[in-house]
Protein backbone atom coordinates (compact mmCIF):
# COMPACT_ATOMS: atom_id res chain seq x y z
CA UNK A 1 0.00 0.00 0.00
CA UNK A 2 1.46 3.39 -0.97
CA UNK A 3 2.15 6.18 1.53
CA UNK A 4 -0.47 8.41 -0.06
CA UNK A 5 -3.38 6.13 0.76
CA UNK A 6 -6.90 7.52 0.33
CA UNK A 7 -8.11 9.56 3.33
CA UNK A 8 -10.40 7.63 5.60
CA UNK A 9 -9.14 4.16 4.58
CA UNK A 10 -7.56 1.91 7.12
CA UNK A 11 -6.01 -1.51 7.30
CA UNK A 12 -5.91 -3.66 10.40
CA UNK A 13 -3.10 -6.20 10.87
CA UNK A 14 -2.56 -8.35 13.93
CA UNK A 15 1.01 -8.96 15.07
CA UNK A 16 2.85 -10.01 18.17
CA UNK A 17 2.87 -6.39 19.30
CA UNK A 18 -0.88 -5.96 19.09
CA UNK A 19 -2.71 -3.87 16.50
CA UNK A 20 -0.54 -2.63 13.67
CA UNK A 21 -2.21 0.00 11.52
CA UNK A 22 -1.29 1.63 8.26
CA UNK A 23 -3.61 4.42 7.20
CA UNK A 24 -5.04 7.65 8.45
CA UNK A 25 -8.17 6.88 10.56
CA UNK A 26 -8.24 4.04 13.03
CA UNK A 27 -9.90 2.82 16.20
CA UNK A 28 -8.38 0.80 19.01
CA UNK A 29 -9.92 -0.91 22.02
CA UNK A 30 -9.13 0.60 25.39
CA UNK A 31 -6.48 -1.31 27.31
CA UNK A 32 -5.10 -3.11 24.26
CA UNK A 33 -1.62 -2.50 22.74
CA UNK A 34 -1.43 -0.41 19.56
CA UNK A 35 1.47 -0.29 17.04
CA UNK A 36 1.74 2.49 14.43
CA UNK A 37 4.04 1.98 11.44
CA UNK A 38 6.33 4.73 10.27
CA UNK A 39 6.37 4.38 6.50
CA UNK A 40 9.63 4.74 4.68
CA UNK A 41 11.77 4.24 7.77
CA UNK A 42 14.73 1.84 7.54
CA UNK A 43 14.00 -1.39 9.35
CA UNK A 44 17.36 -1.36 11.10
CA UNK A 45 19.36 1.39 12.77
CA UNK A 46 20.73 3.84 12.09
CA UNK A 47 17.38 5.53 11.36
CA UNK A 48 16.43 9.07 10.71
CA UNK A 49 12.82 9.40 11.93
CA UNK A 50 10.75 11.37 14.35
CA UNK A 51 7.33 10.80 15.95
CA UNK A 52 5.14 13.71 17.00
CA UNK A 53 2.04 13.14 19.22
CA UNK A 54 -0.80 15.49 20.03
CA UNK A 55 -3.18 13.70 22.42
CA UNK A 56 -5.14 14.23 25.59
CA UNK A 57 -1.97 13.69 27.56
CA UNK A 58 -0.08 16.57 25.93
CA UNK A 59 -0.55 20.30 25.89
CA UNK A 60 1.54 20.59 22.73
CA UNK A 61 3.27 18.24 20.32
CA UNK A 62 5.28 15.52 22.04
CA UNK A 63 8.39 14.41 20.10
CA UNK A 64 9.78 10.85 20.29
CA UNK A 65 12.77 9.39 18.42
CA UNK A 66 14.73 6.11 18.44
CA UNK A 67 17.61 7.83 20.15
CA UNK A 68 15.40 9.36 22.86
CA UNK A 69 13.97 7.86 25.99
CA UNK A 70 10.61 6.16 26.19
CA UNK A 71 7.63 8.27 27.25
CA UNK A 72 7.04 6.61 30.61
CA UNK A 73 4.71 3.67 30.04
CA UNK A 74 2.68 5.57 27.45
CA UNK A 75 4.66 5.11 24.23
CA UNK A 76 8.08 4.20 22.87
CA UNK A 77 9.76 3.81 19.47
CA UNK A 78 10.52 0.23 18.44
CA UNK A 79 13.75 -0.84 16.70
CA UNK A 80 11.97 -0.96 13.32
CA UNK A 81 10.80 2.64 13.76
CA UNK A 82 7.17 1.83 14.67
CA UNK A 83 5.49 3.47 17.66
CA UNK A 84 4.15 1.24 20.42
CA UNK A 85 1.42 2.20 22.89
CA UNK A 86 1.36 -0.76 25.35
CA UNK A 87 -2.14 -0.06 26.75
CA UNK A 88 -4.01 2.66 24.89
CA UNK A 89 -6.46 4.73 26.89
CA UNK A 90 -9.00 7.48 26.42
CA UNK A 91 -6.30 10.14 26.88
CA UNK A 92 -4.35 8.68 23.97
CA UNK A 93 -6.95 9.76 21.43
CA UNK A 94 -5.47 12.29 19.05
CA UNK A 95 -3.04 12.79 16.17
CA UNK A 96 0.16 10.78 15.56
CA UNK A 97 2.68 11.83 12.86
CA UNK A 98 5.91 10.22 11.72
CA UNK A 99 8.55 11.68 9.39
CA UNK A 100 11.31 9.37 8.18
CA UNK A 101 14.20 9.55 5.72
CA UNK A 102 15.42 6.46 3.92
CA UNK A 103 19.08 5.63 3.36
CA UNK A 104 18.71 6.99 -0.14
CA UNK A 105 17.46 10.31 1.26
CA UNK A 106 13.82 9.89 0.36
CA UNK A 107 11.51 11.45 2.96
CA UNK A 108 8.16 9.83 3.93
CA UNK A 109 5.41 10.98 6.21
CA UNK A 110 2.70 9.08 8.06
CA UNK A 111 -0.33 10.66 9.68
CA UNK A 112 -2.81 8.84 11.98
CA UNK A 113 -5.99 9.99 13.67
CA UNK A 114 -6.63 7.61 16.55
CA UNK A 115 -9.89 7.04 18.39
CA UNK A 116 -10.50 4.51 21.13
CA UNK A 117 -13.57 2.50 22.10
CA UNK A 118 -14.82 0.22 24.84
CA UNK A 119 -17.58 -2.30 24.29
CA UNK A 120 -20.12 -1.99 27.14
CA UNK A 121 -21.84 -4.86 28.81
CA UNK A 122 -24.99 -6.21 27.23
CA UNK A 123 -27.83 -3.75 27.86
CA UNK A 124 -30.58 -4.82 30.22
CA UNK A 125 -34.17 -3.73 30.85
CA UNK A 126 -34.59 -3.14 34.58
CA UNK A 127 -37.87 -2.69 36.47
CA UNK A 128 -39.99 -3.89 33.54
CA UNK A 129 -43.73 -3.45 33.77
CA UNK A 130 -45.87 -6.56 33.91
CA UNK A 131 -48.87 -5.09 32.14
CA UNK A 132 -50.01 -2.04 30.23
CA UNK A 133 -53.33 -0.28 29.98
CA UNK A 134 -54.40 0.10 26.39
CA UNK A 135 -55.94 3.41 25.41
CA UNK A 136 -55.49 5.04 28.81
CA UNK A 137 -55.86 8.82 28.48
CA UNK A 138 -52.62 10.70 29.08
CA UNK A 139 -52.30 12.31 32.48
CA UNK A 140 -51.34 15.97 32.46
CA UNK A 141 -49.35 17.41 35.36
CA UNK A 142 -47.96 20.86 36.01
CA UNK A 143 -44.19 21.07 36.23
CA UNK A 144 -42.40 24.40 36.64
CA UNK A 145 -45.29 26.31 35.14
CA UNK A 146 -45.59 24.08 32.05
CA UNK A 147 -47.81 21.11 31.31
CA UNK A 148 -46.23 17.68 31.01
CA UNK A 149 -47.73 14.40 29.84
CA UNK A 150 -47.22 11.21 31.82
CA UNK A 151 -47.38 7.75 30.27
CA UNK A 152 -47.40 4.21 31.66
CA UNK A 153 -43.81 3.02 32.14
CA UNK A 154 -42.56 0.00 30.19
CA UNK A 155 -39.11 -0.20 31.77
CA UNK A 156 -35.62 1.31 31.88
CA UNK A 157 -32.86 0.18 29.52
CA UNK A 158 -29.35 0.40 31.03
CA UNK A 159 -25.94 0.15 29.30
CA UNK A 160 -22.79 0.40 31.43
CA UNK A 161 -19.07 0.76 30.72
CA UNK A 162 -19.05 1.96 27.13
CA UNK A 163 -16.92 4.47 25.25
CA UNK A 164 -17.80 6.64 23.44
CA UNK A 165 -21.24 7.12 24.88
CA UNK A 166 -23.31 5.71 22.02
CA UNK A 167 -27.12 5.69 22.11
CA UNK A 168 -30.00 3.48 23.23
CA UNK A 169 -33.02 2.79 21.06
CA UNK A 170 -36.31 0.97 21.67
CA UNK A 171 -38.26 -1.42 19.48
CA UNK A 172 -41.87 -2.61 19.58
CA UNK A 173 -42.50 -5.97 17.94
CA UNK A 174 -39.22 -5.55 16.06
CA UNK A 175 -39.97 -2.07 14.73
CA UNK A 176 -38.26 1.14 15.96
CA UNK A 177 -40.19 3.23 18.46
CA UNK A 178 -39.95 6.95 17.75
CA UNK A 179 -40.88 9.32 20.63
CA UNK A 180 -43.77 11.51 19.53
CA UNK A 181 -44.94 13.05 22.81
CA UNK A 182 -48.40 11.52 22.34
CA UNK A 183 -48.23 7.77 22.85
CA UNK A 184 -44.46 7.25 23.12
CA UNK A 185 -42.12 9.10 25.46
CA UNK A 186 -38.45 8.43 26.29
CA UNK A 187 -36.49 9.91 29.17
CA UNK A 188 -32.71 9.56 28.71
CA UNK A 189 -29.80 10.04 31.10
CA UNK A 190 -26.04 9.82 30.47
CA UNK A 191 -23.42 9.58 33.23
CA UNK A 192 -19.62 9.39 32.96
CA UNK A 193 -17.39 7.69 35.50
CA UNK A 194 -15.03 10.29 37.03
CA UNK A 195 -12.01 7.91 37.02
CA UNK A 196 -12.37 5.56 34.06
CA UNK A 197 -14.19 8.00 31.77
CA UNK A 198 -16.60 5.25 30.67
CA UNK A 199 -20.29 6.01 30.13
CA UNK A 200 -23.50 4.66 31.64
CA UNK A 201 -26.67 5.20 29.64
CA UNK A 202 -30.26 4.97 30.84
CA UNK A 203 -33.39 5.19 28.72
CA UNK A 204 -36.82 5.06 30.35
CA UNK A 205 -39.63 4.14 27.96
CA UNK A 206 -43.23 5.17 28.59
CA UNK A 207 -45.93 4.03 26.18
CA UNK A 208 -49.70 4.19 25.91
CA UNK A 209 -50.52 1.26 23.60
CA UNK A 210 -53.21 1.74 20.98
CA UNK A 211 -56.47 -0.11 21.56
CA UNK A 212 -56.10 -1.87 18.22
CA UNK A 213 -52.48 -2.84 18.96
CA UNK A 214 -51.11 -6.31 19.57
CA UNK A 215 -52.66 -8.08 22.59
CA UNK A 216 -49.18 -8.98 23.93
CA UNK A 217 -46.69 -6.30 22.77
CA UNK A 218 -42.98 -7.20 22.80
CA UNK A 219 -40.40 -4.54 23.66
CA UNK A 220 -36.62 -4.64 23.26
CA UNK A 221 -33.73 -2.20 23.62
CA UNK A 222 -30.48 -1.86 21.63
CA UNK A 223 -27.16 -0.15 22.25
CA UNK A 224 -25.82 1.63 19.16
CA UNK A 225 -22.03 2.29 19.39
CA UNK A 226 -20.75 5.80 18.84
CA UNK A 227 -18.20 4.58 16.28
CA UNK A 228 -18.89 3.14 12.82
CA UNK A 229 -18.46 -0.50 11.96
CA UNK A 230 -19.30 -1.61 15.47
CA UNK A 231 -22.11 -4.05 16.02
CA UNK A 232 -25.17 -3.09 18.03
CA UNK A 233 -25.98 -4.92 21.24
CA UNK A 234 -29.53 -6.02 22.00
CA UNK A 235 -31.41 -6.82 25.18
CA UNK A 236 -33.58 -9.84 25.68
CA UNK A 237 -37.14 -8.88 24.65
CA UNK A 238 -39.86 -8.48 27.24
CA UNK A 239 -43.51 -9.26 26.55
CA UNK A 240 -46.20 -7.40 28.41
CA UNK A 241 -49.83 -8.23 28.87
CA UNK A 242 -52.52 -5.57 28.55
CA UNK A 243 -54.17 -4.61 31.80
CA UNK A 244 -57.42 -6.55 32.07
CA UNK A 245 -60.48 -4.34 31.81
CA UNK A 246 -62.93 -4.84 34.65
CA UNK A 247 -66.51 -4.45 33.54
CA UNK A 248 -68.85 -2.93 36.07
CA UNK A 249 -72.32 -4.37 36.45
CA UNK A 250 -74.33 -3.90 33.28
CA UNK A 251 -77.54 -2.00 34.02
CA UNK A 252 -80.73 -2.14 31.98
CA UNK A 253 -83.12 0.80 32.31
CA UNK A 254 -86.68 0.61 30.91
CA UNK A 255 -89.03 3.49 30.18
CA UNK A 256 -91.82 3.61 31.20
CA UNK A 257 -90.76 2.24 34.54
CA UNK A 258 -92.02 -1.27 35.13
CA UNK A 259 -92.33 -2.07 31.44
CA UNK A 260 -96.13 -1.81 31.30
CA UNK A 261 -97.41 0.19 28.33
CA UNK A 262 -100.74 0.81 26.64
CA UNK A 263 -101.27 -0.67 23.18
CA UNK A 264 -99.50 1.47 20.57
CA UNK A 265 -97.21 3.09 23.14
CA UNK A 266 -93.40 3.31 23.05
CA UNK A 267 -90.88 1.47 25.23
CA UNK A 268 -87.19 2.49 25.45
CA UNK A 269 -84.59 0.07 26.78
CA UNK A 270 -81.13 1.50 27.62
CA UNK A 271 -78.10 -0.71 28.37
CA UNK A 272 -75.51 1.05 30.55
CA UNK A 273 -71.91 -0.26 30.79
CA UNK A 274 -69.40 2.34 32.05
CA UNK A 275 -66.26 0.88 30.43
CA UNK A 276 -63.61 2.40 28.16
CA UNK A 277 -63.50 1.71 25.31
CA UNK A 278 -67.28 1.21 25.07
CA UNK A 279 -68.22 -2.47 24.71
CA UNK A 280 -70.34 -4.03 22.00
CA UNK A 281 -74.02 -4.16 23.05
CA UNK A 282 -76.42 -6.85 21.77
CA UNK A 283 -80.00 -7.62 22.77
CA UNK A 284 -81.80 -10.79 23.81
CA UNK A 285 -85.56 -11.43 23.87
CA UNK A 286 -86.97 -14.49 25.61
CA UNK A 287 -83.50 -16.09 25.53
CA UNK A 288 -82.98 -15.57 21.78
CA UNK A 289 -80.48 -12.98 20.41
CA UNK A 290 -82.11 -10.29 18.29
CA UNK A 291 -80.54 -9.80 14.81
CA UNK A 292 -79.74 -6.13 15.40
CA UNK A 293 -76.52 -4.10 15.09
CA UNK A 294 -74.66 -3.20 18.27
CA UNK A 295 -76.42 -0.35 20.07
CA UNK A 296 -76.86 0.66 23.73
CA UNK A 297 -80.51 1.67 23.08
CA UNK A 298 -83.40 -0.55 21.94
CA UNK A 299 -86.54 1.35 20.89
CA UNK A 300 -89.91 -0.40 20.66
CA UNK A 301 -92.39 1.97 18.95
CA UNK A 302 -96.12 1.19 18.65
CA UNK A 303 -95.91 -1.75 21.03
CA UNK A 304 -98.16 -4.67 20.17
CA UNK A 305 -98.66 -8.21 21.49
CA UNK A 306 -95.66 -9.40 19.50
CA UNK A 307 -93.39 -7.09 21.55
CA UNK A 308 -94.34 -8.57 24.90
CA UNK A 309 -91.69 -10.71 26.57
CA UNK A 310 -88.49 -10.69 28.63
CA UNK A 311 -85.56 -8.53 27.44
CA UNK A 312 -81.90 -8.32 28.46
CA UNK A 313 -78.67 -6.88 26.99
CA UNK A 314 -75.16 -8.36 26.68
CA UNK A 315 -72.02 -6.15 26.88
CA UNK A 316 -68.84 -7.59 25.31
CA UNK A 317 -65.38 -5.96 25.68
CA UNK A 318 -62.40 -6.96 23.48
CA UNK A 319 -60.31 -7.98 26.50
CA UNK A 320 -63.20 -9.31 28.57
CA UNK A 321 -65.91 -11.90 28.13
CA UNK A 322 -69.60 -11.07 27.63
CA UNK A 323 -71.64 -9.85 30.58
CA UNK A 324 -75.44 -9.96 30.63
CA UNK A 325 -77.77 -7.59 32.43
CA UNK A 326 -80.80 -8.50 34.50
CA UNK A 327 -83.98 -9.21 32.57
CA UNK A 328 -87.03 -6.96 32.39
CA UNK A 329 -90.53 -7.84 31.22
CA UNK A 330 -92.52 -5.80 28.74
CA UNK A 331 -96.34 -6.16 28.81
CA UNK A 332 -99.41 -4.40 27.46
CA UNK A 333 -102.02 -2.81 29.73
CA UNK A 334 -105.44 -4.25 28.70
CA UNK A 335 -108.64 -2.14 29.25
CA UNK A 336 -111.92 -4.11 29.81
CA UNK A 337 -115.59 -3.15 30.44
CA UNK A 338 -115.16 -3.24 34.20
CA UNK A 339 -112.18 -0.90 34.09
CA UNK A 340 -108.51 -1.13 33.30
CA UNK A 341 -106.58 -4.13 34.57
CA UNK A 342 -102.83 -4.47 34.23
CA UNK A 343 -101.28 -7.61 32.81
CA UNK A 344 -98.34 -9.43 34.27
CA UNK A 345 -95.30 -7.16 34.30
CA UNK A 346 -91.91 -7.99 35.63
CA UNK A 347 -89.29 -5.67 37.04
CA UNK A 348 -88.81 -3.45 40.04
CA UNK A 349 -91.77 -1.15 39.09
CA UNK A 350 -94.39 -3.72 40.12
CA UNK A 351 -92.77 -4.24 43.50
CA UNK A 352 -92.88 -0.50 44.14
CA UNK A 353 -96.53 -0.29 43.03
CA UNK A 354 -97.54 -3.21 45.24
CA UNK A 355 -95.72 -1.72 48.21
CA UNK A 356 -97.44 1.64 47.71
CA UNK A 357 -100.89 0.01 47.47
CA UNK A 358 -100.17 -2.03 50.59
CA UNK A 359 -99.19 1.08 52.52
CA UNK A 360 -102.28 2.97 51.38
CA UNK A 361 -104.54 0.03 52.30
CA UNK A 362 -102.99 -0.21 55.74
CA UNK A 363 -103.41 3.51 56.34
CA UNK A 364 -107.09 3.30 55.28
CA UNK A 365 -107.80 0.39 57.62
CA UNK A 366 -106.09 2.19 60.49
CA UNK A 367 -108.12 5.35 59.84
CA UNK A 368 -111.40 3.34 59.81
CA UNK A 369 -110.53 1.61 63.08
CA UNK A 370 -109.69 4.91 64.74
CA UNK A 371 -113.01 6.36 63.52
CA UNK A 372 -115.00 3.47 65.03
CA UNK A 373 -113.23 3.82 68.36
CA UNK A 374 -113.83 7.57 68.47
CA UNK A 375 -117.55 7.10 67.58
CA UNK A 376 -118.05 4.49 70.32
CA UNK A 377 -116.39 6.72 72.88
CA UNK A 378 -118.59 9.64 71.87
CA UNK A 379 -121.75 7.51 72.22
CA UNK A 380 -120.72 6.37 75.72
CA UNK A 381 -120.06 9.93 76.89
CA UNK A 382 -123.50 10.99 75.56
CA UNK A 383 -125.31 8.36 77.63
CA UNK A 384 -123.42 9.31 80.74
CA UNK A 385 -124.53 12.94 80.33
CA UNK A 386 -128.22 11.94 79.94
CA UNK A 387 -128.38 9.71 83.05
CA UNK A 388 -128.13 12.55 85.69
CA UNK A 389 -130.73 14.63 83.90
CA UNK A 390 -133.30 11.78 84.03
CA UNK A 391 -132.79 11.32 87.80
CA UNK A 392 -133.53 15.00 88.49
CA UNK A 393 -136.77 14.86 86.46
CA UNK A 394 -138.01 11.79 88.42
CA UNK A 395 -137.33 13.49 91.77
CA UNK A 396 -139.26 16.59 90.66
CA UNK A 397 -142.23 14.44 89.57
CA UNK A 398 -142.24 12.62 92.93
CA UNK A 399 -142.22 15.95 94.79
CA UNK A 400 -145.19 17.25 92.78
CA UNK A 401 -147.18 14.03 93.47
CA UNK A 402 -146.50 14.29 97.19
CA UNK A 403 -147.73 17.90 97.26
CA UNK A 404 -150.98 17.00 95.47
CA UNK A 405 -151.73 14.08 97.87
CA UNK A 406 -151.35 16.18 101.03
CA UNK A 407 -154.34 18.61 100.33
CA UNK A 408 -156.56 15.72 99.42
CA UNK A 409 -155.84 14.01 102.70
CA UNK A 410 -156.61 17.21 104.65
CA UNK A 411 -159.98 17.61 102.95
CA UNK A 412 -160.96 14.06 103.71
CA UNK A 413 -160.24 14.54 107.41
CA UNK A 414 -162.22 17.81 107.59
CA UNK A 415 -165.43 16.29 106.15
CA UNK A 416 -165.55 13.39 108.59
CA UNK A 417 -168.01 12.93 111.56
Amino acid sequence: MEAGATAGSWVLVLSLWGTVVGGQNLTAQIGKPLVLNCKGAPRKPPQQLEWKLNTGRTEAWKVLSPQGDAWDSVARVLPNGSLLLPAIGIQDEGTFRCRARSRKGKESKSNYQVRVYQIPGKPEIVDPASELKAGVPNKVVEEKGSKKLLFPQVGTCVSEGGYPAGTLSWHLDGKPLIPDGKGVSVKEETRRHPETGLFTLQSELMVTPAREGAPHPTFSCSFIPGLPRRRALHTAPIQLSPDPVTLEEVQLVVEPEGGAVAPGGTVTLTCKASTQPPPQIHWIKDGTPLPLPSSPVLLLPEVGPQDQGTYSCVATHPSHGPQESRAVSISIIETGEEGPTAGSVGGPGLGTLALALGILGGLGAAALLIGVIVWQRWQRQGKERKAPENQEEEEEERAELNQSEEPEAAQSSAGGP
